[in-house]
């Protein structure tokens, strides 16, 4: 069977077991989150998918409504902007949760790059050049193991060609059990 077939079977299968898996940290995350700040429980960032197409991604909100739209690393202070649970969020990933809806839709994977902001035109415009902009964005992806937000623009290209070059079942499975020790170890987060 052809390598995106079954991609796409294992990312509804994993999606699944999932969903029922987080059922009861969603709706404990939600309420946490509407009751420590103000604005919606979701944000509905606009994110580059494949082929450059701008889609909606779902996160748990961690930023206060008054953050600015750009990527955490740009801004001065990130912590400043952060909501009372906002940190804990991040450190531990659970802020990807409602991401499981865009793979059920098919905007996402688990493992792919990650998706740039609609605005990272340099992110953007390097990717397509090398076509990584062909991928279906992740989750999570090689570079994410390997640095997340500690990477400058160039490593993270450099890490999504090895990925569009070396993809395969295997190497995903094995991103994918590097990302949970990854995040046990909360290594490579910032805020």
């Amino acid at each position: 069977m052809q390598y995106k077939k079954i991609k796409r079977i294992f990312d509804l299968i994993l999606a699944i077991i999932f969903s029922l898996f987080f059922f009861v940290p969603f709706c404990i995350i939600a309420v946490a989150i509407k009751f420590s700040s103000v604005g919606p429980v979701i944000f509905w960032s606009d994110r580059v998918g494949r082929n450059n197409i701008i889609y909606k991604m779902p996160k748990f909100r961690t930023m206060l409504i008054s953050a600015p739209i750009v990527a955490t690393h740009m801004i001065s202070q990130p912590e400043k902007y952060l909501t009372p649970i906002g940190s804990i969020l991040r450190k531990s990933s659970l802020d990807e949760i409602p991401q499981l809806w865009s793979i059920f839709k098919g905007e996402m994977s688990f493992v792919g790059p990650r998706p740039a902001l609609y605005n990272q035109y340099d992110l953007i415009s390097k990717r397509a050049k090398i076509n990584i902009n062909q991928l279906l964005p992740g989750i999570t992806g090689w570079a994410q193991i390997n640095g997340r937000d500690e990477l400058s623009i160039n490593k993270k290209i450099k890490l999504d060609l090895f990925y569009l070059k070396h993809q395969s079942f295997w190497f995903d499975c094995k991103i994918l059990f590097l990302t949970c020790l990854r995040i046990l170890s909360r290594h490579g987060i910032s805020h």
